[in-house]
């Protein structure tokens, strides 16, 4: 397969984007470059007059400030966006089944309520940001301890304390999350003892849990906190290590969709190549979720139209325009999402930013809408909300039950998650650049690859990260964050 120059995504599009850079002069399906094109930017095919929208993907990512000639560079000093405040939609649907038609496995830790994790640490999840210090100290001693038996991991915050309504929530629910993680297979909830999230309040929002697998410290309450908890961290390493692999339906699997640092090849290869999987994932029976909700909108009406029925088309209408709100309530608009990054990539419009983000949710049906932090139940392709921001958006998928969270990158990003995080480029530069923080190269479905037999690839290489035979580059870096979504007044 040849390395291509250019494509059309869309018959009806008006532009084609640069696979490599167009110098002036050369000629792209019939029409003269009139300036340098980089790659991943548009080049107009036609006269495209002032007010008239530009199109790609088949679907309008803006329209022209001025009159804009055949061959002529079209970004964000020719571009301005078509989006404004919510709007009202219609439930049109246009409905594909995917039948659960494939079986397969991979090796996983059945816990005992059921659930199927692919790592098996012990985490410390901090109440409060107030015993960060501790926290790290604690997973240092305990690493130098334990660390040839068991992987242990912390996740400090800010937050916990002095927070009110919604934040105090979002809080408690995220870390709730991350406590009940299957990939978890021990955890020490680790508190202060006179925050706003205390432990006795904290428990409300846990629900049930295993006591043998999840103990509970509160430093307060101890003279020498380390060597006391040193002691549970002891209890917890045994309990964890129980617990061995054993074949498991893939269907028990839950992956989370997420882009960053997108460029204009990211609607192009990754994430085209990542809806290739959650498609799999679905007819495997198992769960995808698909977040970043201000990344969906201008691209909004192509997940309500595969919404499975009315009720979520009305859950999808409300999560696009609350975010919507969200925005304008603090005064901010709503198109300005693109980055600094992003448009140096070729995006030019948050609807150009939005029709390349929602390919990681494939063609199947939307078959559930989550609240943040809420736990995903749903078999099939889920919409979360959260925002576009990374590791904000990362946390929540981790706390909606995913395993492994595949995150497509233009420009590269070197952040992880509390789970395996496969970093997926764009293009062949990024990832030969940055091989230390890209895990797999969608570059190559514009050079030698197919999608099909790409995307099989892809998927037995997630099986094997699931597995434990493969580690993502976070995991090796052992870089992962977390950052709890936040909206209101700190006290």
């Amino acid at each position: 397969m040849e390395s291509l120059k250019f494509i059309k995504i869309n018959d009806n599009d008006n532009v084609v984007v640069a696979l490599q850079d167009i110098k002036p002069g050369e000629t792209i399906l019939g029409v003269t470059a009139a300036e340098e094109i980089a790659r991943g930017h548009k080049m107009a095919l036609t006269t495209i007059a002032e007010g008239e929208n530009i199109i790609k993907y088949g679907y309008p990512i803006g329209h022209a400030k001025n009159e804009i000639k055949p061959g002529q560079w079209v970004h964000t000093h020719n571009v301005a966006t078509n989006l404004s405040s919510t709007l009202e939609y219609t439930y049109e649907p246009k409905l594909k089944n995917i039948p659960v038609s494939r079986s397969e496995t991979f090796m996983g830790y059945v816990r005992k309520n059921g659930e199927v994790g692919i790592r098996n640490e012990v985490w410390i999840v901090n109440t409060v940001g107030c015993v960060n210090g501790v926290s790290n100290e604690l997973t240092k001693l305990a690493n130098e301890k334990y660390g040839d038996r068991i992987k242990i991991s912390n996740f400090v915050h800010p937050y916990g304390c002095s927070q009110l309504g919604d934040d105090h929530e979002n809080t408690q629910k995220a870390l709730a999350g991350l406590v009940n993680h299957p990939n978890a297979g021990a955890v020490l909830v680790l508190s202060l003892g006179c925050e706003n999230n205390n432990i006795n309040e904290f428990k409300k929002v846990l629900g049930e849990y295993d006591e043998e697998r999840v103990k509970f410290f509160v430093c307060q309450e101890h003279n020498d906190e380390l060597t006391d908890a040193m002691e549970v961290m002891g209890e917890l390493v045994s309990y964890a290590e129980q617990f061995k692999r054993e074949e498991v339906p893939a269907s028990k699997l839950v992956i989370g969709l997420k882009c960053g640092g997108s460029d204009g090849l990211s609607g192009i290869t990754a994430n085209p190549l990542v809806g290739r999987i959650s498609d799999i994932m679905v007819a495997n029976g198992g769960k995808t979720i698909l977040s970043e909700v201000p990344e969906m909108f201008g691209a909004e009406t192509m997940l309500m139209s595969r919404c499975l029925n009315e009720d979520l088309f009305n859950q999808t209408v409300s999560l696009i325009n609350n975010f919507k709100d969200y925005f304008i309530s603090h005064g901010e608009p709503i198109g300005e999402n693109p980055s600094p990054g992003n448009k140096k990539g070729g995006i030019t419009t948050l609807e150009d930013k939005s029709l390349g983000c929602t390919q990681k949710g494939g063609t199947s049906n939307v078959c559930g809408v989550l609240l943040y932090g809420e736990k995903v139940k749903n078999p099939g392709l889920n919409l979360l909300q959260g925002p576009g921001n990374d590791i904000v958006a990362i946390t929540g998928l981790v706390a909606s039950g995913c395993h492994v969270i595949l995150f497509t990158t233009g420009r590269g990003t070197p952040v992880g998650s509390p789970v395996p995080t496969v970093k997926i480029a764009t293009n062949s530069d990024l990832a030969t650049r940055k091989s230390n923080w890209i895990d797999w190269n969608a570059g190559r479905l514009v050079e030698d690859k197919e999608l099909d037999s790409y995307s099989e690839e892809f998927f037995k290489y997630i099986l094997k990260v699931a597995s434990g035979e493969e580690q993502t580059r976070n995991e090796v870096n052992n870089y992962r964050e977390i950052a709890i979504f936040k909206n209101g007044v700190t006290e």
